[in-house]
């Protein structure tokens, strides 16, 4: 059974930091891409940070600078290290696993969440 194990989020007051991590169950193979998504009450799912397996990154406008997205292939975990943290960062994020290959296909795989909440 595939598994995402997410941990890592909280209650923090603006200002202060938070590191996410998340392992992939070993039975995920071919992993392309690992990042977390972010959803706030009432809006739509965003890409907050992706990491590719040789190190590529990429991230949102709003977390540059402030967020770091890293990867361990060998225990298939990827961490969000999210430092000077605002109420607008306030979301459950979602572990993301993109794998697979042209022949076998690609498949999207899914956390159930972490809830950050910032307070002002």
């Amino acid at each position: 059974q595939v598994q995402l194990v997410e941990s890592g989020g909280g209650l923090v007051e603006a200002g202060g930091s938070l590191r996410l991590s998340c392992a992939a169950s070993r039975n995920i193979f071919s992993i392309n891409y690992m990042g977390w998504y972010r959803q706030a009450p009432g809006k739509q799912r965003e890409l907050v940070a992706r990491i590719t397996t040789t190190g590529g990154t990429y991230y949102l406008d709003s977390v540059k600078g402030r967020f770091t997205i890293s990867r361990d292939n060998a225990k298939n975990t990827v961490y969000l290290q999210m430092n000077s943290l605002k109420p607008e960062d306030t979301a459950v994020y979602i572990c993301n696993v993109y794998s697979g290959t042209q022949v076998s296909g690609f498949k999207d795989y899914w956390g159930q969440g972490t809830q950050v909440t910032v307070s002002s």
